[in-house]
This record gives structure tokens, sequence and C-alpha cells, in this order.
């Protein structure tokens, strides 16, 4: 997709930053609308339909936690989180929740485009070859429509969680350590614990296998990373 087409939902009460990250958003040439609490973000959610919501951590009606799991359980929409606090429980719960960034409060301008840039390329067009559906037993990947079902029956991934499994798949056998994943998935130097690798899989895994002690498909390799395993 085009960058500068991209819409994108900015979320925030607090005028000063939420006027501020409209301003240059648009300079930047991005089609751009806001809310300042939960209940309106959700109805211009519903209106707006955007590529990308940025979304504060605390509203005055709601948390940005249940918000961004609301969101990406209607959608496949991504989300880049703003927080005050840089706490790792804060971020570790974010990305539980489906959050694809996180930026901590204050934050350069340059870095939310440096940001947002990253995760729009995620979108970018998927060529002949990644058309095909991959099965592998009962699991089945069909990255046109970017659903994965276990027995038929579908399950419910986020963006990111999508991204992360299709990649693996891709490339069975493969060994990948964290920050290989980070640079080809997250598409970017991620600056943050690279740990965040481990929480997605560990979400992935909840939604796909059906003995966690034991996971037939995400096989993790010690001291090194992790690969997909079509025969395990």
């Amino acid at each position: 997709m085009n960058m500068g087409s991209a819409k994108i939902l900015v979320v925030d009460d607090d005028p000063a930053i939420r006027n501020l990250i409209i301003r240059f958003l648009t300079q930047k040439n991005y089609q751009v609308e806001s809310a300042d609490d939960g209940q309106s973000a959700l109805k211009m959610f519903e209106q707006f339909n955007p590529d990308l919501v940025i979304l504060d951590v605390n509203l005055p009606d709601a948390l940005g936690y249940n918000l961004c799991e609301d969101m990406q359980g209607r959608t496949d929409v991504f989300i880049l989180m703003l927080t005050s606090r840089a706490d790792a429980s804060d971020k570790k719960e974010g990305f539980l929740k489906g959050a694809d960034d996180y930026l901590t409060k204050p934050f350069d301008l340059q870095e939310l485009e440096y940001r947002v840039k990253a995760i729009l390329k995620r979108q970018r067009t998927v060529t002949t070859s990644e058309k095909q559906p991959i099965v592998y037993n009962n699991l089945l990947i069909d990255p046109v429509r970017r659903e994965v079902k276990i027995n038929d029956s579908l399950i419910l991934l986020t963006a990111l969680e999508f991204d992360l499994l299709h990649f693996l798949a891709s490339r069975p056998g493969r060994v990948w350590r964290r920050e290989e994943l980070i640079q080809n998935v997250w598409d970017y130097e991620y600056v943050g614990d690279q740990r965040v690798v481990d929480v997605h899989i560990g979400q992935i895994r909840k939604k796909i296998e059906l003995d966690l002690s034991e996971p037939c498909f995400i096989q993790t390799v010690r001291g090194v990373g992790y690969k997909f395993e079509v025969g395990a």
C-alpha cells in the first residue's frame, strides 16, 4: 500500500500530545482522525476503519490495553501504544493484548514516524509464491485471507501473531535468532527487549498447540531462538 494513503487513528486524552501527533502525521500525508476517550475511539474506529491506531494506555474511561484487544478482535488493525511508563511489565501487558509496538512518552517525532513506517510496511503486497495456503497436518495458514485454522476451526490471531507464524511456517526447519525475527517480522531495528519475541511466540502456542509442554509446530532451540518444525 501507499503509506501516504494510510489511515491512522490517534487516541489520547492529552490535547497537546494528540494535536501534535495529528499535525505531524498530516504533514506526512497520512489520513488522520482522533479521539480523546475510549467510547469515542471505538465509534471512530468503526467509522474510519484505520490501518493503524496510536493508542494511549491511560484514558479517562478505559484502559488502552482493553481497547487494543477489542480493536484487534474486530479487524487486523495495527496498534502502536503510548505510555508514560517505561516498566517492562506494562509493555508485556500491551503485547499480550495484541499491540504491535510501544512508544514511551516523551518521544521524538522522528522516532514516531520511524515506527509508524515500520509497522505499515508489514502491509506490503503478498507475492505470488506467498499467496499459497500453508498446510501442515491439521494446521492451515491462508496468507490472502490472513486466516489460521486448526481442524477447520478458525483461530483468532493478532496481526503481528499472524505475521510471525506465517514467516516461520514459510521457512520450515530454519532456526531463527530473536534479533533476526525482529528484523524480518517487525521489519526494523527494534531497540527494546528482544524477549518481546518470546511473548508473542507464547501467545501463538496457546492458540495452535495442543500441549504447551511439547509444542508440535514452533520449536524452541535453546540458546539460539525458534524454528517451525514440519515433522514434529
